[in-house]
Protein backbone atom coordinates (compact mmCIF):
# COMPACT_ATOMS: atom_id res chain seq x y z
CA UNK A 1 0.00 0.00 0.00
CA UNK A 2 3.08 2.27 0.17
CA UNK A 3 4.87 3.02 -3.11
CA UNK A 4 8.65 2.50 -3.03
CA UNK A 5 9.28 6.09 -4.19
CA UNK A 6 7.39 7.58 -1.22
CA UNK A 7 9.52 9.24 1.49
CA UNK A 8 8.12 8.65 4.97
CA UNK A 9 9.67 9.82 8.23
CA UNK A 10 10.43 7.16 10.81
CA UNK A 11 8.51 9.25 13.36
CA UNK A 12 5.33 9.35 11.25
CA UNK A 13 2.42 7.25 12.53
CA UNK A 14 0.56 5.53 9.70
CA UNK A 15 -2.78 3.79 10.37
CA UNK A 16 -4.17 0.61 8.87
CA UNK A 17 -5.13 0.26 5.20
CA UNK A 18 -3.43 3.54 4.24
CA UNK A 19 -2.38 4.03 0.61
CA UNK A 20 0.61 6.29 -0.06
CA UNK A 21 1.32 6.68 -3.76
CA UNK A 22 4.36 7.60 -5.85
CA UNK A 23 6.63 10.47 -4.78
CA UNK A 24 4.64 11.41 -1.68
CA UNK A 25 6.46 12.92 1.31
CA UNK A 26 5.28 12.36 4.89
CA UNK A 27 7.30 14.42 7.38
CA UNK A 28 8.16 14.15 11.07
CA UNK A 29 5.34 14.41 13.62
CA UNK A 30 2.61 13.40 11.19
CA UNK A 31 -0.22 11.03 12.10
CA UNK A 32 -2.34 9.58 9.29
CA UNK A 33 -5.49 7.71 10.27
CA UNK A 34 -6.86 4.44 8.95
CA UNK A 35 -8.03 4.19 5.37
CA UNK A 36 -6.47 7.42 4.10
CA UNK A 37 -5.30 7.68 0.48
CA UNK A 38 -2.42 9.87 -0.72
CA UNK A 39 -2.58 9.47 -4.49
CA UNK A 40 0.79 10.84 -5.65
CA UNK A 41 3.14 13.82 -5.13
CA UNK A 42 1.33 14.71 -1.88
CA UNK A 43 3.39 16.47 0.80
CA UNK A 44 2.34 16.32 4.47
CA UNK A 45 4.41 18.34 6.96
CA UNK A 46 4.10 18.18 10.73
CA UNK A 47 2.99 18.55 13.36
CA UNK A 48 -0.18 17.33 11.61
CA UNK A 49 -2.87 14.90 12.75
CA UNK A 50 -5.14 13.45 10.07
CA UNK A 51 -8.22 11.37 10.86
CA UNK A 52 -9.69 8.40 9.00
CA UNK A 53 -10.63 7.90 5.35
CA UNK A 54 -9.30 11.17 3.97
CA UNK A 55 -8.29 11.30 0.31
CA UNK A 56 -5.53 13.60 -0.98
CA UNK A 57 -5.02 14.10 -4.71
CA UNK A 58 -1.76 14.90 -6.45
CA UNK A 59 0.26 17.99 -5.56
CA UNK A 60 -1.78 18.84 -2.47
CA UNK A 61 0.37 20.40 0.27
CA UNK A 62 -0.89 19.68 3.78
CA UNK A 63 0.48 21.10 7.04
CA UNK A 64 3.17 23.30 5.54
CA UNK A 65 4.61 26.36 7.33
CA UNK A 66 2.25 29.30 7.00
CA UNK A 67 2.86 32.40 4.88
CA UNK A 68 2.55 34.85 7.79
CA UNK A 69 5.78 36.90 8.10
CA UNK A 70 5.45 36.76 11.88
CA UNK A 71 5.86 32.99 11.79
CA UNK A 72 9.31 32.04 13.09
CA UNK A 73 9.27 28.25 12.93
CA UNK A 74 7.26 27.57 16.09
CA UNK A 75 5.82 24.01 16.39
CA UNK A 76 2.23 24.85 15.49
CA UNK A 77 -0.29 22.24 14.39
CA UNK A 78 -2.85 21.16 11.81
CA UNK A 79 -5.72 18.83 12.75
CA UNK A 80 -8.00 17.26 10.12
CA UNK A 81 -11.10 15.16 10.84
CA UNK A 82 -12.49 12.21 8.87
CA UNK A 83 -13.78 11.54 5.35
CA UNK A 84 -12.51 14.70 3.68
CA UNK A 85 -11.44 14.99 0.04
CA UNK A 86 -8.61 17.32 -0.96
CA UNK A 87 -8.34 17.70 -4.71
CA UNK A 88 -5.35 18.63 -6.85
CA UNK A 89 -3.12 21.44 -5.62
CA UNK A 90 -4.98 22.17 -2.38
CA UNK A 91 -2.86 23.90 0.27
CA UNK A 92 -3.59 23.84 4.01
CA UNK A 93 -1.21 25.57 6.45
CA UNK A 94 -0.59 25.10 10.16
CA UNK A 95 -1.40 27.77 12.75
CA UNK A 96 0.57 30.55 14.42
CA UNK A 97 1.31 31.38 18.04
CA UNK A 98 -0.44 34.72 17.52
CA UNK A 99 -3.73 32.76 17.58
CA UNK A 100 -4.24 29.30 19.11
CA UNK A 101 -1.28 27.67 17.29
CA UNK A 102 -3.60 25.38 15.37
CA UNK A 103 -5.52 25.11 12.10
CA UNK A 104 -8.58 22.85 12.31
CA UNK A 105 -10.59 21.19 9.56
CA UNK A 106 -13.65 19.11 10.44
CA UNK A 107 -15.06 16.07 8.66
CA UNK A 108 -16.74 15.24 5.33
CA UNK A 109 -15.47 18.34 3.55
CA UNK A 110 -14.75 18.71 -0.16
CA UNK A 111 -11.85 21.00 -1.08
CA UNK A 112 -11.70 21.40 -4.83
CA UNK A 113 -8.59 21.99 -6.94
CA UNK A 114 -6.21 24.80 -5.94
CA UNK A 115 -8.18 25.90 -2.88
CA UNK A 116 -6.09 27.47 -0.09
CA UNK A 117 -6.82 27.28 3.65
CA UNK A 118 -4.49 29.60 5.55
CA UNK A 119 -3.09 29.52 9.09
CA UNK A 120 -5.34 29.45 12.14
CA UNK A 121 -8.53 28.79 10.20
CA UNK A 122 -11.24 26.76 11.93
CA UNK A 123 -13.56 24.89 9.56
CA UNK A 124 -16.53 22.78 10.58
CA UNK A 125 -18.12 19.71 9.02
CA UNK A 126 -19.74 19.08 5.62
CA UNK A 127 -18.19 22.13 3.96
CA UNK A 128 -17.68 22.53 0.21
CA UNK A 129 -14.86 24.82 -0.93
CA UNK A 130 -14.84 25.17 -4.73
CA UNK A 131 -11.90 25.64 -7.11
CA UNK A 132 -9.42 28.48 -6.53
CA UNK A 133 -10.99 29.72 -3.31
CA UNK A 134 -8.57 31.63 -1.06
CA UNK A 135 -9.37 31.53 2.65
CA UNK A 136 -7.13 33.94 4.57
CA UNK A 137 -5.77 33.49 8.08
CA UNK A 138 -7.93 33.23 11.21
CA UNK A 139 -11.16 32.66 9.25
CA UNK A 140 -13.90 30.55 10.88
CA UNK A 141 -16.33 28.67 8.64
CA UNK A 142 -19.18 26.79 10.29
CA UNK A 143 -20.91 23.56 9.23
CA UNK A 144 -22.57 23.02 5.82
CA UNK A 145 -21.18 26.17 4.21
CA UNK A 146 -20.70 26.22 0.42
CA UNK A 147 -18.12 28.61 -1.05
CA UNK A 148 -18.27 29.22 -4.82
CA UNK A 149 -15.20 29.15 -7.05
CA UNK A 150 -12.56 31.90 -7.05
CA UNK A 151 -13.98 33.51 -3.90
CA UNK A 152 -11.64 35.32 -1.52
CA UNK A 153 -12.37 35.49 2.22
CA UNK A 154 -10.61 38.22 4.22
CA UNK A 155 -8.71 37.33 7.37
CA UNK A 156 -10.67 37.10 10.65
CA UNK A 157 -14.04 36.81 8.87
CA UNK A 158 -16.63 34.36 10.15
CA UNK A 159 -19.04 32.46 7.92
CA UNK A 160 -22.15 31.12 9.65
CA UNK A 161 -23.56 27.63 9.26
CA UNK A 162 -25.49 26.79 6.06
CA UNK A 163 -24.40 30.02 4.33
CA UNK A 164 -23.88 30.01 0.57
CA UNK A 165 -21.23 32.25 -1.02
CA UNK A 166 -21.56 32.75 -4.76
CA UNK A 167 -18.56 32.44 -7.04
CA UNK A 168 -16.04 35.22 -7.58
CA UNK A 169 -16.83 37.40 -4.56
CA UNK A 170 -14.56 39.05 -2.00
CA UNK A 171 -15.85 38.53 1.54
CA UNK A 172 -14.77 41.41 3.77
CA UNK A 173 -17.28 41.04 6.61
CA UNK A 174 -19.01 38.24 8.47
CA UNK A 175 -21.76 36.27 6.72
CA UNK A 176 -24.60 35.22 9.07
CA UNK A 177 -25.92 31.65 9.14
CA UNK A 178 -28.25 30.58 6.29
CA UNK A 179 -27.56 33.70 4.20
CA UNK A 180 -26.79 33.54 0.46
CA UNK A 181 -24.55 36.20 -1.06
CA UNK A 182 -23.53 36.67 -4.68
CA UNK A 183 -21.55 38.96 -6.96
CA UNK A 184 -18.29 40.80 -6.39
CA UNK A 185 -20.05 43.15 -3.97
CA UNK A 186 -21.49 40.17 -2.08
CA UNK A 187 -25.07 41.36 -2.02
CA UNK A 188 -27.31 39.31 0.32
CA UNK A 189 -29.85 37.37 -1.72
CA UNK A 190 -32.05 35.75 0.92
CA UNK A 191 -31.52 32.51 2.77
CA UNK A 192 -30.34 29.14 1.52
CA UNK A 193 -33.84 27.66 1.80
CA UNK A 194 -33.28 24.81 -0.66
CA UNK A 195 -30.21 23.67 1.26
CA UNK A 196 -32.16 23.77 4.52
CA UNK A 197 -34.94 21.60 3.10
CA UNK A 198 -32.38 19.04 1.95
CA UNK A 199 -30.92 18.96 5.45
CA UNK A 200 -34.25 18.27 7.14
CA UNK A 201 -35.30 21.69 8.41
CA UNK A 202 -39.06 21.89 8.90
CA UNK A 203 -41.20 24.31 6.88
CA UNK A 204 -41.98 26.22 10.05
CA UNK A 205 -38.29 26.56 10.93
CA UNK A 206 -37.42 27.75 7.41
CA UNK A 207 -40.23 30.30 7.56
CA UNK A 208 -38.96 31.70 10.86
CA UNK A 209 -35.42 31.92 9.48
CA UNK A 210 -36.81 33.85 6.49
CA UNK A 211 -38.56 36.24 8.88
CA UNK A 212 -35.31 36.70 10.80
CA UNK A 213 -33.53 37.50 7.53
CA UNK A 214 -36.16 40.17 6.75
CA UNK A 215 -35.70 41.72 10.19
CA UNK A 216 -31.95 41.96 9.60
CA UNK A 217 -31.89 42.96 5.92
CA UNK A 218 -35.25 44.18 4.63
CA UNK A 219 -36.96 46.24 7.31
CA UNK A 220 -34.41 49.00 7.82
CA UNK A 221 -33.51 47.89 11.33
CA UNK A 222 -30.18 48.43 13.00
CA UNK A 223 -28.52 45.28 14.31
CA UNK A 224 -29.66 46.12 17.84
CA UNK A 225 -33.24 46.64 16.65
CA UNK A 226 -33.15 43.36 14.73
CA UNK A 227 -31.83 41.53 17.78
CA UNK A 228 -34.68 42.94 19.85
CA UNK A 229 -37.24 41.70 17.32
CA UNK A 230 -35.64 38.26 17.16
CA UNK A 231 -35.39 37.69 20.91
CA UNK A 232 -38.77 35.96 21.23
CA UNK A 233 -38.59 33.65 18.16
CA UNK A 234 -35.02 32.75 19.17
CA UNK A 235 -36.44 31.17 22.33
CA UNK A 236 -38.50 28.78 20.19
CA UNK A 237 -36.48 28.16 17.03
CA UNK A 238 -32.88 26.93 17.05
CA UNK A 239 -32.15 28.44 13.62
CA UNK A 240 -33.14 31.92 14.77
CA UNK A 241 -31.18 31.46 17.98
CA UNK A 242 -28.12 30.60 15.87
CA UNK A 243 -28.53 33.82 13.88
CA UNK A 244 -28.95 35.89 17.04
CA UNK A 245 -25.82 34.47 18.64
CA UNK A 246 -23.84 35.06 15.45
CA UNK A 247 -24.90 38.73 15.32
CA UNK A 248 -24.03 39.19 18.98
CA UNK A 249 -20.58 37.66 18.52
CA UNK A 250 -19.66 39.36 15.25
CA UNK A 251 -16.59 41.60 15.57
CA UNK A 252 -16.11 42.65 11.94
CA UNK A 253 -19.76 43.43 11.36
CA UNK A 254 -21.97 41.53 8.94
CA UNK A 255 -22.39 41.84 5.19
CA UNK A 256 -25.29 44.23 4.56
Amino acid sequence: MIHPTAVISESAKIGENVTIGPFCVVDDNVTIGDGCILKSHVVVRGPTRIGKNNKFYQFSSIGEDCQDKKYAGEPTELVIGDDNEFREGVTVHRGTIQDNSITIIGSRGLFMANAHIAHDCVLGDDIIIANNVAVAGHVHIDDFVIVGGATGIHQFCKIGAHAFLGAGGIILRDVPPFVMVSGQKNIPQGINSEGLKRRGFSKEEVLEIKRAYKAIYREGNTIDEALEKLAKPADEFNGVALMVKFLQDSKRGIIR
